[in-house]
């Protein structure tokens, strides 16, 4: 793992040389297949069915690679299990060998990338093209794909006209003109293909019953590769297997949509070699008989076996490689796959690959670059939960042990519960365990806050923590939210319903007025509210990949709140992140039916609101609006990824708000992440998007926000205070 300030310069470097290129691509992807799925009434449908598909065929690989073997000999074909990268490599170089070969072509393919063919045929003294424009870019700069299905998505036309020119000695200089770059490429290509030995491709899918390929590309290259050579070789993960040809259907409706925003690629290519055209031979302008073709078939495990049996890493080989996890992440459209790091693998499920066929050390810087904003989920089209993967692989990691800077122990002594590795690193174990950090601050929060603002303290939180000195630290309130309750007491005596208010961390010790402007909108509304002591949620071990921390917490708020649901009452929730922990997280952390129960029962404030009213509550009772007021909001990832953040807007369109929200994914807090000093200058990058994305913001016009890393954020980025939804809403002031 890096150091904290080399993973900084090297983040810093990539914002400045590939970030703008980088990110205009993914985010027009992005906006490209966020279009495409709104209007494809089945995607729910074809996504429960390609899950299906996916598990039972993880399931049952043994019998399928069983099924395969019959299948490709019984075409002409020969299968070759391969358990590692490099039984793989030597079974192509003996396919070579045997064919007297001396040039191979190739089509774009992560798997081959994984084992590194073109550097093992290239050192046996075979001359290896790749077909992919992409793949043909990033192998003139000797540069590794950044994007799984753009590999030189970090280059902008004029660098490959640049490239080209220097490397290629084109008859005329080629200018930034994408069409006439294509073109030349095109060409190129072409005179490799037509002198190629040997082709090689992917998999995108390979049918255990009959020996067929699926292969979907853009270009046309993977199908010239597998075709004109007489020899062809498809190198494919053990994962790739299907039963059937009537399983590709949802994969086909799906692939293209959530990678690329396309309702089909441009080529789905079915083979099932050795196919039976002839072979065209360049040289006498004749085609030489089919039955000279041979077809070799590698199905690579390198690791995936392993991963079949790990019950965190088995949804890892569901993936179908279609990149929507980059597309999506806030973090990837600032430094792209580069930034992520690791031996083949980027973005959201790269973690997972890479820990499983590379081991833990080649997922350890991207890890963290997953904030669990959640937003790669929707995208799926296997419904993998990728923020758990990299949560996962988080603990791991904290079991190998911390990164060397962490040698003030001493300061935070009792930091790490005796359930977690002792390996975690001590910035993990400051944000993973900031509820000890704030009970003890609201001790004496004066004095706290005047500490954690003073050189002194901003130095030690930096040396010790890795909490970057130029972000502002939130201040602790005077009063907690449930000190001002219980001096308080419940106000309706009559109520038309039993609440409970979740006092989440932020809330409680940092910003207590939300939390009684969310008191307050709904006694309007006829609710008599209770604000129990409650734990933190465990989001914030969670994070950091505290996962026994995590679930003692959630055995605790489950202990906490059960009661109060036993009697009937909803549990109302003011930041999102957490009720994302009710709603989705605790199922990892809960047996299931304690898990249903607090899953069950809980509410966005927001959403609760909308609810009274939509089921007679008057609006009348609620602070409305002086004639015309704009509100610009943001909403937050998780809240998003859980479909409720409409409710917001209802109801203040309802109040009788012009309200206009933001597209962008992530504000690029996330938590704890904006506040690392690793990871400070990337999330002011990600910052700036939301800024571009909500424009100016004048001072007749209300800024808001759900999360509490939304608001910090954008209380940075505007110089002005950012309130939550519901303090809009909220009749009086007094207590």
């Amino acid at each position: 793992m890096s150091s904290r300030r080399d993973r900084a310069d090297e983040l810093r470097h990539l914002m400045e040389t590939e970030g703008e290129a980088v990110g205009q691509n993914t985010r027009t992807v992005n906006q490209l297949t966020n279009y495409a799925l709104q209007r494809f009434d089945d995607y729910e449908e074809l996504r429960t069915a390609a899950r299906g598909i996916k598990e039972r065929a993880i399931a049952d690989l043994p019998d399928l690679i069983d099924r395969v073997d019959e299948a490709v000999e019984a075409n002409g074909g020969q299968v070759h299990v391969a358990q590692s990268a490099a039984d793989a490599n030597r079974i192509a170089e003996r396919i070579m060998a045997d064919q007297d070969a001396e040039k191979l072509v190739k089509s774009k393919s992560m798997t081959t990338e994984e084992i590194d063919v073109n550097d093992h045929l290239e050192s046996a003294g075979y001359e290896v093209v790749e077909t992919d424009l992409g793949e043909f870019v990033v192998q003139l700069a000797d540069e590794s794909p950044s994007h799984l299905i753009g590999p030189a998505m970090h280059k902008s036309a004029d660098e490959i006209a640049a490239l080209f020119n220097s490397e290629l000695d084109p008859d005329e200089e080629l200018s930034g003109d994408p069409i006439e770059l294509t073109a030349f490429a095109r060409e190129r290509v072409g005179e490799h293909i037509r002198e190629a030995d040997v082709g090689m491709t992917g998999a995108n899918f390979v049918v255990a019953e009959s020996g067929t390929l699926m292969l979907v590309t853009n270009e046309g290259n993977a199908r010239k590769t597998a075709v004109t050579p007489d020899t062809h070789i498809a190198v494919a993960g053990v994962e790739k297997l299907v039963p059937s040809l009537a399983d590709l259907q949802p994969f086909t409706e799906l692939i293209a949509r959530t990678g690329t925003g396309q309702d089909i690629t441009s080529y789905v290519s079915l083979l099932t070699p050795p196919v039976d055209t002839p072979i065209p031979d360049f040289e006498t302008d004749e085609f030489r008989d089919a039955d000279e073709r041979s077809f070799h078939l590698i199905l690579l495990d390198n690791g995936r076996m392993t991963m079949r049996e790990d019950e965190d890493l088995r949804e890892t080989l569901y993936c179908i490689r279609c990149g929507a996890c980059n597309n999506s992440c806030a973090n990837f459209q600032t430094v792209g796959g580069h930034g992520f790091g690791g031996e083949t693998y980027t973005g959201g499920i790269g973690t997972g690959w890479e820990a499983g066929v590379h081991g833990l050390d080649s997922a350890s810087d991207m890890n963290d670059l997953c904030t669990g904003c959640s937003r790669c989920e929707p995208k799926c089209p296997t419904k993998i939960d990728i923020p758990w993967i990299n949560t996962v692989v988080r603990e791991r990691l904290n079991h190998q042990g911390a990164d060397g800077e962490d040698d003030l122990d001493f300061l935070v002594e009792g930091l790490t519960p005796d359930e977690e590795p002792t390996g975690t690193d001590l910035q993990k174990r400051f944000f993973g365990n900031i509820e000890t950090v704030a009970k003890l601050g609201s001790l004496a929060p004066g004095l706290a806050n005047a500490v954690a603002s003073s050189r002194p303290g901003n130095w030690l939180l930096e040396r010790v923590a890795g909490v970057d000195s130029r972000r502002d630290l939130p201040t602790l309130a005077d009063e907690t939210l449930r000190e001002w309750y219980g001096s308080r007491g419940a106000q309706v005596s009559q109520p038309d319903r039993d609440v409970v208010l979740y006092p989440d961390l932020y809330t409680d010790y940092f910003d207590p007025d939300r939390g009684k402007a969310a008191v307050r909108a709904l006694e309007a509304l006829g609710c008599r509210v209770h604000v129990p002591p409650v734990p933190e949620s465990g989001r914030a071990p969670l994070s950091q990949g505290m996962i026994e921390t995590a679930r003692e917490q959630a055995e605790r708020v489950h202990g906490a709140l059960v009661t109060h649901i036993d009697q009937g009452r909803d549990v109302v929730v003011v930041e999102p992140s957490d009720l994302a922990m009710f709603r989705s997280d605790y199922e990892h952390l809960l047996p299931e039916r304690s898990f249903e129960r607090v899953a069950d029962h809980s509410y966005d404030v927001m959403e609760y609101v909308y609810g009274l009213l939509e089921n007679g509550s008057e609006a009348d009772a609620l602070q409305s609006p002086e004639g015309d007021e704009e509100i610009a909001y943001h909403s937050h990832c998780q809240q998003r990824t859980l479909g409720l953040a409409d409710y917001t807007t209802s109801v203040l369109d309802e109040l009788g708000y012009d309200v206009r929200t933001s597209s962008v994914e992530c504000c690029g807090m996330a938590g704890s992440f904006g506040y690392k000093r690793e990871y400070y200058e990337m999330s002011v990058e990600v910052g700036e998007q939301l800024a571009d994305d909500l424009g100016e913001v004048d001072d007749g016009e209300r800024l808001i926000a759900s999360g509490t890393s939304c608001q910090e954020q954008l209380d940075t980025l505007y110089e002005r205070q950012v309130p939550h939804p519901v303090e809009l809403l909220a009749p009086g002031s007094g207590r």
